[in-house]
């Protein structure tokens, strides 16, 4: 392991750029190795693991660090990418993808911690798969992967904008804010408002209500 972090280090991505390290007299001789790993071997040894294993070694790993940290309240970023894949690779699908469209991706999920801009959470998934698509489970890892820390705030992009989070997050008293998707109905709602606060030249601020013929009670 400590071969493959020092690739990551030098710029590595691929498993195949580990033999440019294995290749690194300097290297080998700083850690003391009697010889370098190629990359299959590497490959073989992530092969090992599953989402059962996943979870046993990181879970623990992300709290143990987590607990670390000398402050609470989080603020929590939760997004999603789309990156496309060429070739043949396992779970890679057709699916949204503006910038090389019909072609096969991967859409995961991520979480990040704003305030220390650490990763908390990462599920792959294929392309044709929907932003929030399992975002119920991928948060309850999340929290758990947290412990005990506090999530202040839960702050997400319109493709979070889903009745399914909202309660989820309202069960659990999380303060939110989503990017709401300009419908005719909220285009309208804003239009009509006239207590706008200005914050800067082109930056102007208001509260307004809405409700979805959806939600059981209006949002701010």
């Amino acid at each position: 392991m400590k071969q493959f972090i020092t690739s990551v280090w030098c710029g590595a991505n691929k498993f195949e750029h580990t033999e440019v390290t294995r290749q690194d007299e300097v290297i080998r001789q700083f850690w003391g190795f009697d010889k370098m790993a190629g990359h299959k071997s590497f490959q073989r040894f992530f092969s090992k693991f599953d989402l059962s294993k996943n979870q046993q070694v990181f879970t623990p790993l992300y709290q143990w660090f987590f607990n670390k940290l000398q402050f609470d309240n989080f603020t929590l970023d939760v997004d999603s990418t789309i990156h496309t894949r060429y070739g043949s690779q396992e779970g890679a699908k057709k699916g949204y993808n503006p910038k090389k469209p019909g072609r096969l991706s991967h859409h995961p999920l991520m979480a990040f911690i704003a305030d220390c801009k650490m990763v908390a959470n990462y599920w792959q998934r294929s392309g044709d798969a929907y932003t929030s698509n399992n975002i119920e489970s991928f948060l309850d890892d999340t929290f758990e992967k947290l412990g005990k820390k506090k999530i202040g705030l839960f702050r997400a992009d319109s493709g979070f904008y889903d009745k399914k989070v909202f309660n989820y997050l309202e069960k659990k008293s999380i303060n939110y804010i989503i990017a709401a998707r300009m419908y005719a109905p909220i285009q309208h709602n804003i239009a009509s408002r006239h207590n706008w606060l200005k914050m800067a030249d082109g930056l102007e601020i208001a509260d307004t209500n809405y409700k979805s013929p959806n939600w059981q009670d209006s949002k701010e």
